[in-house]
This record gives structure tokens, sequence and C-alpha cells, in this order.
């Protein structure tokens, strides 16, 4: 691979192939400003994450080589490139979920609305309250789908009342666009319902203790094209309210759903941008080979 990329490297560019062209979705009303990074009015002054040099090693092996990087409120942040890049490093990153394993260590920084999540005081709880994770295999607990929403709200005392739990577990679950199809089964087991349908749940478990950062790893890799569409449908809705960052690598996917696409490579950070021009008018040859299929 990496003569591949050298060759490459030297070489001048010579014909493009087209890129990957967004499969076809329901017509939705534009967003106002599309093409700006940042939404004026709405958005906080500072990024909503930001990464500064930020490097991360697994014992002795380097994944990451200082990453800079900012992500947008309220926008979606798509994060591709091939296995073993470093893109899901990086977003485990970023709620501290790679702390749980032995011998990881890091440089750099990564800052929540401006505060660096690694703080001496931070309360990796409490992060990760904030910062909420969908993985790539759904993985619902074993218990009824109204326990699996309300558990996270019990844990971190989020609701007084039966009542207000109630309102909790019904607003995430329609948030998460699955509340129509479960709200006459709320007792009966999650364990029961279809793979897409669990991955909504999870998507409703994470919002249900109201995050501000909802991280996404692969979270349709495992799951036929329709229950696919729903879940690109929800994040395209959740955006309004959530920044979301999703590492896929379903360049189609990728192209439908994000403002903003990072390219990873080799654990380093090779481009980011609009999506519409990484897609189209990548800066960099190596993003330009991965997105339209020359290697990865």
């Amino acid at each position: 691979m990496n003569e591949t990329m050298k060759t490459m490297d030297a070489q001048p560019l010579q014909s493009r192939p087209a890129a990957p062209a967004p499969a076809a979705a329901p017509v939705r009303p534009a967003p106002q400003a599309r093409d700006a990074v940042f939404r004026s009015g709405d958005t906080k002054s500072v990024p909503a994450v930001e990464a500064s040099g930020f490097s991360f090693w697994y014992g002795a092996t380097q994944a990451l080589h200082g990453i800079d990087l900012a992500i947008p409120d309220r926008r979606v942040t798509a994060l591709i490139g091939p296995s073993g890049c470093g893109k899901s490093t990086f977003l485990r990153s970023i709620n501290r979920m790679n702390d749980l394993i032995p011998g990881v260590r890091h440089q750099g920084d990564i800052r929540l609305d401006g505060r660096s999540v690694y703080d001496r005081g931070e309360d990796v709880v409490h992060l990760r309250r904030r910062v909420g994770m969908v993985f790539q295999k759904s993985n619902p607990f074993p218990k009824s789908i109204y326990d699996n929403v309300a558990y996270g709200v019990r844990v971190n005392g989020l609701a007084r009342k039966r009542g207000d739990l109630d309102a909790i577990v019904e607003q995430s679950l329609k948030r998460a666009a699955l509340w129509d199809e479960v709200r006459d089964r709320l007792g009966k087991s999650a364990l029961g319902l279809s793979g897409g349908q669990q991955q909504r749940l999870c998507i409703a478990r994470a919002l249900a203790v109201r995050p501000e950062v909802l991280l996404m790893d692969e979270p349709a890799s495992a799951l036929d094209p329709i229950a696919t569409q729903k879940i690109e449908e929800l994040i395209y809705e959740l955006k309004d309210e959530y920044t979301i960052v999703i590492v896929t690598h379903n360049m189609q996917q990728a192209a439908r759903v994000s403002d903003l696409t990072a390219f990873f490579y080799m654990g380093r950070l090779v481009e980011v941008g609009k999506t519409q021009q990484i897609f189209t008018n990548p800066r960099e040859e190596r993003t330009e080979a991965y997105v339209t299929g020359r290697f990865g």
C-alpha cells in the first residue's frame, strides 16, 4: 500500500474517476446556509469539539499522529478512511472510551466546548453523558424496551417522578423514530426487536440522557438498506439539535448525511472540508484516490 501511495504522489494527475454520486433520497427542505461550516446566529463561538495536536498510542503502537480537527456545533461530521486508519480511535477518544483499554496513552488535547476532556477535574461519567455513543453493533440491554431507554435516566437521576420518566422515554423513542413501532409493547424484551429497531433503540437510549454530542461508529454497517435509510433519515433530523460525528466506510452514506468530511489515512488527518468539496474537488491526491475507489 505504501509503495502504491508513493507512486501515486510521484505521478501527475491524469484524469479523475467520477466521485461516487449520492444515492437518491427523499426530498427534504434545504437547511439554511448549507455551505457554511458554521451556521450564523445559532452556534457556539467555539467548535463543539476541537482536537489540537492529538496523538494516541496502544502500548508501543501509535494509532494517531498530531490530529488537528475542529468539529462544528449542530452539524454532521463524517470520518472516513480505510480500516485501521485511526478514525474509530479518534471517535472513542472524544468521550474517553479508550481509557478502558490497558496501556493506552495520549499527547495533545481534545476540548469539548473549550474545556479539555482530559482535565484532571473532569468527571468521566458526566463526560459520557454529555457525549453519547452508538456502536457499530446494536447492544440493547436484556431488559424491556422501556427499561433500556430509562436506564441512563435513572442512573443519572434525571427524572424525579414516574410521569417525568414516562415522558422522557416517549420523547426519546419519538426522536429515534421508533415510538409508533413499539408504543404497544414497551414492556416486551428489547432483544425481540429487529436489527434496525435495536439500533434505533440504542440511539433513543443515548438521547434520553440529553447529550450535547452524539458519536456514531458505523451505525448502519450491519443493517439492510431499508433500516439504513431510516438511520440516515434520523441522523439528518437530529443534527438540528445535536452535534453528530459519524465513522463510516460507506462513501455514499458520508456524501448523503454529512456536512463536513474528514479523511484519515495511516493515523493522520489528510484532509478535512465541506463534504461536497471533498467528494468533487479534493485538494489531496490521496483523498481523491480513496473517495473514487482507487484504494481502500
